[in-house]
């Protein structure tokens, strides 16, 4: 309407394109394609065009049987759609009907993924969809918490080489069916370590009060930082750090050797806690017991010292 309303006052197409903020040959193409006339334009008739352009009067590639059938043999065995494009390419190289491209086979896909055939089709698909997801999905930055968290990378140097003590690392063990878990407090100089009662569930909140409940009792010098994964269980680390005086870096996702001291530290809990225990059925008392019995175990990276020998060094200075 636009277009139609300019063209009558005598706009030029430079002057519409300008206006609509699209270029000249834009609006010229339009003026071309769905005028009726060289000087003639017509809203409702260039609307009518349009829609008619918009029906695909061609079949899709894979609509054709047999083409389909060798890729649904092909899905059946657990092929994705680039390793069936692979293939269909050598075995017909020079047939364009049987030659779909990689994205005409995902299309088909989930073009088929309807009622009862969603299900077995969701079973075939590597990542378990049947309706896609824009390229631009796993591009995007999304924050993990609402607060920002800074980075290990941040983290000071002096912290990476234990030489001075107070910097901690910490981390979750997951009981049977996910239902229960335990926080570890390990101290990197040390390797003194507390284990969170988590009675009420292990969401932020609860491992918060934990956190702060525990760190609370240490000697402010002994708490400067904390280290964990991207967990959600510590999206109030804000009120940790507020709390407690205290640093919270976090890792990089997927790299646990950035906690190294935790991972190494939760391999030895599980002799206590095996995989697949219902950690709830662990009282408060337990867990104390089982932390002291392991930072009453001499370590040989602390020339055969126990932890807890280390941190009473330290009470003592």
């Amino acid at each position: 309407m636009l277009i139609f309303g300019w063209r009558v006052e005598g706009f030029s197409i430079r002057d519409i394109a300008r206006r609509l903020g699209r270029s000249p040959s834009t609006v010229s193409r339009e003026l071309k394609r769905n005028g009726i006339t060289s000087t003639c334009y017509n809203p409702y008739i260039a609307h009518m065009r349009a829609g008619k352009r918009l029906k695909r009067p061609k079949a899709r590639k894979c609509a054709n049987p047999r083409l389909w059938g060798i890729i649904w043999d092909k899905l059946e065995l657990r092929w994705s759609p680039e390793q069936i494009c692979a293939y269909l390419r050598m075995r017909f190289p020079h047939n364009q009907s049987m030659n779909p491209c990689v994205e005409t086979i995902y299309q088909s896909i989930f073009v088929q993924a309807k009622g009862t055939l969603r299900k077995e089709i969701a079973s075939l698909m590597r990542q378990g969809r049947t309706r896609r997801r824009p390229a631009a999905y796993s591009r995007q930055v999304r924050p993990r918490f609402k607060d920002p968290m800074v980075m290990i990378s941040e983290r000071p140097a002096s912290v990476e080489d234990r030489a001075l003590p107070g910097h901690w690392e910490g981390d979750l063990i997951i009981g049977a069916k996910g239902q229960s878990a335990v926080g570890t407090l390990v101290e990197r100089s040390t390797r003194y370590t507390i284990l969170l009662y988590l009675p009420n569930g292990h969401t932020a909140v609860e491992v918060q009060d934990a956190i702060i409940d525990k760190l609370a009792d240490v000697p402010h010098s002994l708490r400067l930082s904390l280290t964990w994964d991207q967990g959600s269980e510590l999206a109030q680390h804000r009120k940790i750090a507020s709390e407690l005086g205290l640093d919270v870096y976090f890792c990089d996702p997927h790299s646990p050797w950035q906690r190294g001291t935790n991972e190494n530290t939760n391999g030895l809990l599980r002799q206590y806690m095996p995989k697949g225990t219902d950690l709830s059925l662990l009282t408060e008392a337990d867990l104390d017991a089982i932390a002291d019995q392991l930072n009453d175990r001499p370590r040989k990276t602390l020339n055969w010292d126990t932890p807890k020998q280390r941190l009473e060094l330290l009470l003592r200075a």
